[in-house]
């Protein structure tokens, strides 16, 4: 998947989104640090000798989790309804660590978020449209704050995020996501592990000669969408929040 990041330099961090998410960027050597070990990031071997430093997040599993939940009640809500009514919840009601650990498992997903919220002293999402929208701003937000820890550790600038795979169709998310971070995300492709599998055994028979020939095929070949940072001011007071929420 990462191969297959549409990339035409090395001034990116990139985000295989899905049930999961993995945040990471390439370097040329490995990064093992007090930093890297207070955040839990790896360090994997990549194509041509780089390093593909990376963090797991997690991902739409949350919003997945409370997908099932309402199912029960026979409430069912297609991706766009569910989009749709993200879009029309009041933002920024609260927010959530998605990695924390109370979301792993729990028997009822939208009742552990309301128990995050009593302990953090924040006000519950009263509609299905708030719970959507606060895991979307959360996961947001919580790649802001794993992207600065990569910003830290990079080796070039990070001026873009990628953002590939299944999670790469979620517009609302990448909109979210760009004004976050305060940079623009690229998204796509969503077969990023598909295409990059194709393009390695493209090289390895030597119809390409290098991952960044590969990249630039891939660039020229699928559909990109962008989505370019807005609101930065009060997307900053969220994040200011966000953190200090968190620490709860």
């Amino acid at each position: 998947a990462v191969a297959g990041v549409p990339a035409q330099d090395r001034n990116f961090a990139y985000l295989s989104s899905g049930t999961w998410s993995l945040m990471g960027i390439e370097t040329d050597e490995p990064k093992i640090n007090a930093l890297t070990e207070e955040y839990n990031i790896t360090n994997e071997g990549g194509v041509e000798g780089t390093i593909r430093l990376l963090k797991n997040i997690t991902g739409m599993w949350i919003v997945e989790q409370c997908l099932q939940r309402w199912k029960k009640d026979d409430i069912v809500y297609t991706y766009p309804q569910m989009v749709e009514l993200a879009e029309a919840a009041d933002e920024f009601v609260c927010f959530i660590d998605p990695d924390d650990p109370m979301f792993v498992h729990p028997a009822d997903m939208p009742q552990a978020i309301v128990e995050y919220c009593r302990l953090t002293g924040q006000q519950a999402p009263k509609t299905h449209g708030e719970f959507i929208r606060s895991i979307f701003e959360s996961l947001a937000l919580k790649y802001r704050m794993i992207l600065d820890v990569f910003r830290s550790l990079a080796e070039n600038p990070v001026d873009k995020l990628h953002v590939i795979g299944g999670g790469s169709r979620n517009k609302l998310l990448n909109r979210f996501t760009a004004n976050a971070i305060g940079v623009p995300v690229v998204a796509g492709p969503a077969e990023a592990s598909s295409l990059g599998n194709i393009m390695m055994q493209a090289k390895a028979c030597g119809a390409v000669s290098s991952l960044a020939e590969m990249r630039q095929i891939i660039a020229g070949n699928t559909d990109l969408e962008y989505f370019a940072p807005a609101d930065s001011g009060k997307w900053e007071e969220a994040y200011k929040r966000y953190l200090t929420l968190i620490k709860k």
